[in-house]
């Protein structure tokens, strides 16, 4: 990638994983204000669920078969604004709770593509760059949840549409890697040899969607473990904000763990690294967050195998493993 692609590109990352925190705290600090002081806030806190992650996998084909993508991240901004609008307005009649939920979730699940498309492609599919656009969420969620308020959730949602203005030119200038010959940033040479050759459009092979299937089974695991580290656990403000930080901390330090490692080495130092914390999290809670912190680590290997699977469907890759923590985390709650 020519120098100038790539500090576009690094650039990108980093706006995009500025919104991710920005888009995942103003989801929460939205619901919060929302639901605050109502007796039936379930069903609200479902539907978001559903919509923001279980639609992810048709969101994600759409953004990989449109061609101008900034109308994506314009279509999320728009759903976002107006579910803080419905929010607003739920303080006058509760028969806005429901419309609130719904923006929500629509506009959060347009965002995630849009981003896990749009850093995979101009990056190469680069493991590190994943990391970072994916870490950012967690601890956004921390910061909305624990600090909501009106005032919050306005310096979010103009943060938002600033930085979403900022990030359109970036988008028409720069060009696509992966697809137009440009090679992914391999872990190793094996990985790079074997993993990084298209496969053919709107066809997969069977034995990619075997193994596309154990990835998403995977981040299933991993979605429970995450949970299942903390149940028990009596969680006040400090600490949802420190498990948020170690969470995000983790995503973001996998990408170079596996870059400087190599991805078994690094995958196998995380897997039993993370068995061992889990089995004396009890001990003290530094070992508690230590395994969370290594649990956190491998989710930019799975998605940057997910990516390579299914190289020029970027965005169903990231859409179906944003499905697949669902069922991981119904189970550990």
């Amino acid at each position: 990638m020519p120098p100038s692609n790539q500090h576009v590109s690094t650039r990108l990352t980093g706006v995009s994983a500025l919104l991710h925190f920005l888009v995942d705290g103003l989801c929460i600090c939205c619901l919060y204000l929302t639901t605050v002081g109502k007796m039936d806030i379930v069903t609200t806190y479902v539907t978001y669920n559903v919509l923001a992650f279980l639609t992810q996998p048709l969101t994600g084909w759409w953004a990989d078969w449109m061609k101008q993508k900034h109308w994506m991240l314009l279509g999320s901004v728009l759903l976002l604004t107006l579910g803080v609008a419905a929010c607003q307005l739920s303080t006058i009649n509760d028969l806005f709770i429901m419309p609130t939920a719904v923006l929500l979730g629509i506009g959060n699940s347009l965002f995630h593509v849009w981003g896990g498309k749009q850093v995979a492609v101009n990056t190469g599919n680069d493991i590190r760059a994943l990391g970072v656009f994916v870490s950012t969420g967690a601890f956004g969620l921390a910061v909305g949840g624990v600090l909501a308020s009106w005032s919050l959730l306005y310096v979010f949602l103009l943060s938002i549409c600033v930085l979403a203005i900022q990030t359109l030119p970036s988008q028409k200038t720069l060009p696509s890697p992966s697809l137009q010959g440009g090679s992914s940033i391999s872990i190793n040479e094996k990985t790079s040899e074997q993993g990084n050759h298209p496969l053919p459009v709107g066809r997969v092979r069977g034995g990619s969607i075997i193994l596309l299937l154990l990835i998403m089974l995977v981040v299933a695991g991993r979605s429970f473990t995450g949970e299942a580290f903390t149940t028990g656990i009596t969680k006040d403000a400090m600490l949802i904000l420190l498990l948020g930080a170690t969470s995000m901390a983790g995503k973001m330090a996998g990408g170079w763990l596996t870059k400087s490692m190599g991805i078994w080495r690094a995958l196998l130092f995380m897997v039993v690294g993370a068995i061992l914390c889990f089995l004396g999290k009890d001990l003290h809670i530094a070992v508690m967050l230590t395994g969370l912190f290594l649990i956190n680590c491998t989710m930019p290997v799975t998605l940057y195998w997910a990516n390579t699977l299914l190289k020029g469907h970027e965005g169903l890759a990231f859409g179906l493993l944003a499905a697949a923590l669902i069922p991981g985390y119904l189970l550990a709650t």
